[in-house]
């Protein structure tokens, strides 16, 4: 009799056991392991030099200076390749500037400056361009795509990428700056 007795609690341990593991191993594969998309954003924004080209105002240049981020909330580091932003004033590239190729740490932000070169003189015909430069307002749009892989635990390695698009909103005569991201 107390044989199979101390069997039955020898079986119910082992039972116990089995289902804690089960629990620890599925809540580490739903948490740990789930791999996301890292967000790319643009932290700030100034300006420099903003300069008129025509005396009627019809183009506009300057130097937009930002601080780019990339925010891994990963476990693994992310790698990413070179990568490019790119500017646009109504849907037409106004500015460009490389991203060089990197690594986000585990769980961090990383930030670093890209400084972009913006000139709207090859739109110089657009008449919205010359009423949103008269205006004082002048609205940009940004595109990024940063391509790469989650490396976990030096063993599994996920491709993941992670896009920016932002609206820029410039005050041409205080040299505001409203920016929204999604």
């Amino acid at each position: 009799m107390e044989g199979k007795r101390s069997s039955r609690k020898c079986l119910a341990y082992v039972a116990i056991f089995v289902v804690f593991q089960t629990a620890v191993i599925l809540v580490f594969a739903l948490t740990v392991m789930k791999i996301k998309s890292p967000k790319v954003r643009f932290g700030s924004i100034t300006i420099d030099n903003i300069s008129s080209t025509n005396t009627n105002s019809t183009s506009v240049s300057m130097r937009l200076n930002t601080q780019f981020t990339v925010k891994n909330t990963n476990f693994g580091h992310f790698k990413y390749d070179n990568s490019t932003v790119t500017v646009m004033y109504g849907g037409m590239a106004v500015g460009e500037a490389a991203i060089p190729s990197g690594r986000a740490k585990a769980r961090q932000t990383k930030r670093f400056d890209i400084a972009l070169d913006i000139s709207t003189a090859h739109l110089s015909g657009n008449t919205n361009l010359a009423n949103d430069i008269n205006s004082g307002i002048l609205t940009l749009t940004s595109q990024s795509k940063l391509s790469g892989k989650v490396h976990l635990m030096k063993v599994i390695k996920k491709k993941k990428s992670g896009e920016m698009s932002c609206t820029i909103a410039i005050n041409l005569t205080n040299k505001g700056v409203g920016l929204k991201c999604k």
